[in-house]
């Protein structure tokens, strides 16, 4: 009896550990989901808090989109009236322009009659001071104008590509147009007026030259046609109209080529005609910055002289020469408004820092070529396509202090 009532105690205390240990399991694992539940509920809490916040922020986020957009298109439209009123201050300064040109190359203290005579009553000289006057002599040149504005503009047509030369020859009154960069021939119409009639370049007949013409630098002088070409060398070519045959061509010694102007790099070189001949625009090599010219003899065009400029290459787009003074074409974007910025005269008369900073109008793109002639003082431009004369304004060249 004894055995089995130790039996019976030691089955009670062990049933009795057993249950403890479970029930301590169980609140144990109780307390554990109790905390996940209250975790659980906390990250529900943040949730709803993160997402309200969200659309709090995205509605302040459209707010202030619609607020930049609002803003957006109202400073859209003051730019845009701001574009209009800086076009139609532009054209009001074209319009001033063509009717008050700007002063010759002189002096605030020096004034040269319009009708071309000299005098000294007219010179602001300080009262109780003695100068002789006298007019320059010129050493290269004796043509005694300067360009000193822009007459009038004139719009003919829209023929060919956007560069190229066009110039017509004042004893015969032909056109020669020269379309694109490159060719072997050139294109003539018996005059200006059937040029503006024409329907296009292939209506008028075409002028072999044998020898491929390279850039926009060719000129016309004399009968002549005179045209740059290069390979390796560059060289002019004097083709003659009346025979339709080369008669000359000229090596022309450069260290390495390079075009003249920045904003035309396709032109090596570029001839120009004036009163007193036939003369050349070119850079002597890669490293040179300004403006070369070169005086040639339109007969062997042999070099007659050679001066170095000063007027950079940097941002020209073209030249010509009138009366023995370069005037360089400078351009800052294409399409803007094209000025003279810098002059040379050969004979030192015309200082470039008294030049006027002359515009031209607006228009199209850029000039790949101006073209004088001497006999219509005009300007023959090529800008886009469209062919536009130019009516110079000339005044007399300023005197200089014996």
């Amino acid at each position: 009896m004894k055995q089995a009532f130790l039996f019976v105690l030691s089955a009670f205390w062990t049933l009795t550990a057993a249950q403890n240990y479970y029930q301590g399991l169980m609140d144990y694992l109780d307390n554990r989901l109790l905390a996940i539940e209250d975790r659980m509920q906390l990250w529900h809490d943040q949730n709803r808090r993160y997402h309200s916040e969200q659309q709090d922020f995205k509605k302040l986020t459209q707010e202030l989109m619609e607020g930049l957009g609002g803003d957006f298109s109202a400073f859209y439209k003051d730019l845009s009236g701001a574009d209009i009123r800086v076009q139609r201050a532009e054209r009001e300064m074209e319009y001033v322009e063509t009717w008050t040109s700007p002063r010759a190359c002189v002096r605030p203290e020096e004034r040269v009659l319009e009708r071309g005579e000299w005098s000294l009553k007219e010179s602001r000289v300080p009262e109780g001071e003695d100068h002789d006057w006298e007019e320059v002599k010129a050493q290269v040149s004796d043509c005694e104008d300067v360009v000193s504005g822009i007459r009038s503009v004139k719009i003919l047509k829209r023929a060919g590509g956007p560069k190229g030369v066009w110039t017509p020859d004042p004893k015969s009154s032909k056109v020669f147009v020269f379309n694109g960069t490159s060719g072997d021939s050139v294109f003539q119409f018996n005059s200006v007026r059937d040029f503006c009639s024409s329907s296009g370049l292939n209506s008028s007949s075409s002028l072999r030259l044998g020898v491929d013409w390279t850039g926009a630098g060719s000129a016309l002088y004399n009968h002549h046609l005179y045209y740059v070409t290069h390979a390796e060398e560059v060289q002019v070519v004097k083709f003659d109209l009346a025979s339709g045959f080369i008669t000359d061509i000229a090596m022309f010694p450069l260290a390495s080529v390079s075009p003249v102007y920045s904003l035309n790099p396709e032109t090596i070189a570029d001839l120009a005609v004036d009163h007193q001949g036939l003369w050349l625009l070119y850079s002597s090599n890669e490293k040179e910055p300004n403006i070369n010219l070169a005086k040639l003899d339109h007969q062997s065009l042999d070099i007659e002289q050679i001066w170095d400029t000063g007027c950079p290459r940097e941002k020209a787009e073209a030249a010509f020469v009138a009366c023995g003074v370069v005037y360089v074409v400078y351009n800052t974007r294409l399409p803007s408004r094209s000025r003279i910025q810098c002059v040379f005269d050969v004979n030192g008369v015309v200082v470039n820092e008294e030049a006027p900073l002359m515009y031209f109008p607006r228009r199209f793109g850029a000039h790949s070529s101006l073209k004088y002639n001497p006999e219509e003082r005009q300007l023959y431009g090529w800008d886009d396509g469209y062919q536009i004369i130019y009516r110079l304004t000339m005044k007399r060249k300023m005197m200089a202090r014996r």
